[in-house]
């Protein structure tokens, strides 16, 4: 006898569902409809097809664009993940400091992305800020006309903003494991790395994966940083592509050109995310 399925637990996530459709679904297909036309005031259109695309892809503008942005999403994901890593094995376990310093993490995350920029502008102000009137006492100068040193700043911006996350996944992934696996390494006197490299790495494997995608989704979608603090400069070197695709889209009113690059923007994010989502799934060895 078959059992009949009750699928009515499916209404439960229908209001959501429909919250996304009309939240996001709708902008997306509105953004896809202008990518293949051109745009002129007074609701004008006129369809040119895969022309946007071809532009943009043959466009060393576009292509330097989105190298800076994966290039800013590589550098600080070698720097947040093994510090998030290091600083979640130093914080105590079961104890009753420990929610003293989940909170403590928890602050940066809680800070806007625009304040975070504003607050790092006023640090490094030479005349009112700290760190920028404390380097010129000493007679060095915080020029962020210099493209090393306003690279330096949006980074650590941006491990400062976002390294508290990857310490809180690490430190819940860490908390997970069973404590028979260290009682047995202590039993075989494991070293401390041989615990970190045979027990908690390989425990870590799918919340370090999450931590990759979450990372990866919003460093690659940095804004708010580099356009408070360099709008994009010196010159273009920290125009990201997300820079480059407001300014495409509000300054110079191109919305079919922006729209491709949105497009073509979604799809690589979707690549990237697919990707580290199979590999997430993908059952350990």
């Amino acid at each position: 006898m078959v059992r009949a399925t009750n699928n009515r637990a499916w209404l439960l996530v229908l209001p959501a569902l429909v919250l996304i459709i009309a939240s996001a679904g709708l902008p997306l297909m509105a953004v896809i409809n202008y990518a293949f036309q051109d745009v002129f005031p007074g609701d004008n259109y006129f369809w040119v097809g895969t022309t946007w695309f071809q532009e943009l892809l043959n466009s060393s503008q576009f292509r330097w664009a989105l190298a800076r942005s994966l290039l800013f999403c590589l550098l600080v994901l070698a720097i947040e993940l093994p510090l998030g890593i290091f600083i979640a094995l130093r914080m105590p376990g079961k104890s009753r400091l420990a929610g003293f310093y989940i909170i403590l993490m928890c602050i940066p995350l809680l800070t806007p992305w625009m304040v975070v920029g504003l607050v790092w502008k006023l640090l490094i102000n030479v005349e009112t800020g700290l760190l920028g009137s404390a380097l010129a006492a000493i007679g060095l100068v915080y020029n962020l006309e210099n493209p090393v040193v306003a690279w330096a700043t949006i980074i650590a911006m941006d491990v400062w903003h976002w390294t508290s996350l990857i310490v809180l996944l690490c430190y819940a992934g860490l908390m997970s494991i069973p404590d028979d696996y260290y009682r047995a390494a202590r039993i075989d006197g494991a070293s401390k790395w041989s615990i970190f490299r045979y027990i908690q790495l390989p425990k870590l494997r799918r919340v370090l994966l999450i931590a990759i995608l979450l990372r990866f989704m919003d460093s690659f979608m940095v804004y708010a940083e580099p356009f408070v603090v360099t709008r994009g400069g010196p010159g273009t070197a920290t125009t990201f592509l997300s820079v480059e695709l407001v300014q495409t889209a509000l300054k110079q009113f191109d919305l079919g050109r922006a729209s491709a690059m949105g497009v073509i923007y979604f799809l690589i994010m979707l690549a990237v995310s697919w990707s580290l989502f199979k590999v997430m799934m993908k059952p350990a060895d």
